[in-house]
């Protein structure tokens, strides 16, 4: 076979189903994903303290079954399991039976337009079918996006709380082996400031410190803070004001001296097109839960390369199906230089066994085809 014939076949999913072989969509199939937390995850926007995420499958004619997860958080994507249930089953699914799964850009379409926003309800969704083309054409997904690497560092979050417990947490997270902390601020400018003290103090200097706000703050207030804590050396900080404060946003990207990242600020495409026209952010955070999916995460990335402006990949509380995914779409593109993808770790247990693993801080991406997740739930 020459190379023409040989990646003829290969855009075609001839190489697995041969000539001719049609291959279509036939149903979704969705269950509820609930998991119970170690402790009480907590933000600036509040506490979580329990997790109700969807379960998806997308079935074709053939054996290829995608598997994928959506996850949310109302009080910043808007949606609820039941919500994402009732999207994907009445207006989603609907839309893309019938469709071959290999035509990610007309189906990808069909989804875009069947409702407007319920992006989480849409990434779950999205993850399933990138699972299929991973198996259909027989390599792991982040070799099929792009391949630039097989394995990440992520940091490890520091849930928010009195600043003796997160310096005991941080102290116990480096002994795990993590080198990157992402700590969670934005309640309390004095009790803010002697968070990152405590925690500098406790794990030392060689440990990189990452601030989440999570729109906690206003711009004075920051500009005073990160003024105070600059003897800390804060490696980034991110999302410190309101979604809305682009503004706010572009004036501390401009004064601050460490990147600013946005990240509430960014849940589609248009989105980040207008934070980089703008230049209000050092950095986007992207997460699948936000824009819809690996699809439109490819398309934002692609336009922050552009610009100069590289992207980090984050998560909502997800189990290790969509941080499979979220991994598998970082490890495949250079211009995705930092990762905050522990939340798995944050679970009594997990019911996916296989997918990514964790070496200390390191992500392994796994070698098995698609998303490289082989127990189904359902």
């Amino acid at each position: 076979m020459g190379e023409s014939d040989f990646l003829d076949k290969l855009s075609s999913g001839d190489l697995i189903f041969g000539r001719g072989v049609n291959l279509e969509i036939v149903d979704i199939k969705v269950k509820p994903l609930n998991l119970k937390l170690k402790s009480p995850f907590i933000t600036a926007a509040g506490p979580l303290n329990e997790v109700k995420n969807v379960y998806v499958e997308v079935h074709t004619n053939s054996s290829l079954i995608g598997i994928g997860e959506a996850a949310f958080e109302p009080r910043v994507t808007g949606e609820t399991q039941e919500s994402i249930i009732s999207v994907i089953n009445e207006y989603i699914k609907p839309a893309i039976l019938g469709e071959d799964p290999r035509d990610i850009e007309k189906v990808e379409e069909k989804i875009s337009k069947a409702i407007h926003g319920n992006e989480s309800a849409k990434a779950g969704v999205d993850i399933a079918l990138f699972d299929i083309l991973g198996k259909c054409y027989n390599v792991p997904l982040y070799k099929l996006l792009g391949g630039y690497k097989n394995s990440l560092e992520t940091d490890f979050t520091i849930s928010l709380d009195e600043p003796e417990k997160m310096a005991y947490d941080a102290k116990e997270a480096v002994k795990e082996g993590f080198k990157i902390l992402k700590i969670k601020v934005g309640v309390d400018s004095t009790k803010d400031y002697q968070r990152v003290k405590m925690i500098r103090e406790n794990v030392g200097d060689d440990i990189k410190i990452r601030l989440d706000a999570n729109q906690g703050w206003y711009v004075k207030e920051a500009v005073f803070l990160m003024k105070m804590l600059e003897e800390y050396n804060i490696e980034l900080l991110e999302q410190p004001v309101k979604s809305w404060d682009i503004e706010g946003l572009e004036y501390l990207k401009n004064v601050l001296l460490l990147p600013v990242v946005a990240d509430e600020s960014v849940f589609t495409v248009y989105d980040a097109l207008n934070i980089i026209k703008l230049n209000a952010a050092d950095m986007i955070n992207i997460k699948l839960m936000k824009c819809g999916g690996i699809y439109n995460a490819i398309i934002i990335n692609k336009i922050a390369e552009v610009a100069g402006i590289e992207c980090m990949i984050g998560c909502m509380i997800e189990s290790k199906i969509s941080i499979t995914a979220a991994a598998h779409f970082a490890a495949a593109f250079k211009n995705v230089t930092k990762a905050d993808l522990d939340s798995p770790l944050f679970f009594e247990s997990d019911p996916v066994a296989d997918g990514i693993t964790y070496d200390s801080g390191k992500v392994i991406l796994p070698n098995s085809l698609g998303l490289g997740i082989s127990k189904r739930i359902l």
